[in-house]
């Protein structure tokens, strides 16, 4: 498979929102790391031959460091999945409807929502950290460290083959559908 480098336009990455309650979400688009390209088949197996593919990482700051099992934290967790999956449904359908196979990966599984489950979970925390270089804490589940929230940042993917600019566009649509409003 042939990817192209990491997409950047006029506009800084990631793109920078903000959601109604006031907490941060950070948009990028990326081309995919060596283990979705060498497993790619393994996690999407309708995707067969996909000659180039473009990965969507959406962190959420979360409202708690995410490094401890708590009954409030598990919540916090359900509360910015649930957020994930309405916004990524949304991006998905749109691009979709644009004749774009996209697919987004639920967090809790590793599985995507949209196509057949793989033989192999995705990994959203090792693609983020293989992608933006965050470091990982490893404790009884694998937690991202971001530069200014620290563990407090809750990861998802959504793999698409539409073009980045197309994908952006649809990203700033759909964001300020969710009340997302772009930092700039």
């Amino acid at each position: 498979m042939n990817y192209s480098p990491v997409y950047s336009s006029e506009q800084s990455y990631p793109i920078n929102l903000v959601g109604k309650t006031g907490q941060a979400i950070q948009i990028s688009i990326h081309s995919p790391s060596q283990y979705i390209c060498a497993n790619c088949e393994r996690i999407l197996p309708d995707w067969k031959q996909k000659s180039i593919l473009w990965v969507v990482i959406v962190l959420q700051q979360s409202q708690y460091q995410l490094d401890k099992c708590t009954p409030v934290v598990e919540a916090e967790k359900e509360r910015l999945r649930e957020r994930f999956m309405r916004f990524g449904l949304d991006l998905a359908f749109n691009l979709r409807d644009r004749h774009y196979l996209t697919d987004l990966i639920d967090p809790r599984t590793g599985y995507p929502l949209l196509s057949h489950p793989g033989t192999v979970p995705h990994d959203d925390t090792a693609v983020v950290k293989a992608l933006l270089n965050y470091p990982v804490i490893k404790n009884k589940c694998r937690v991202l460290v971001h530069p200014n929230w620290g563990t407090a940042v809750y990861p998802s993917i959504i793999i698409s083959e539409a073009p980045p600019i197309t994908i952006e566009w649809a990203i700033k649509t759909i964001a300020a559908m969710h009340g997302w409003q772009e930092i700039i």
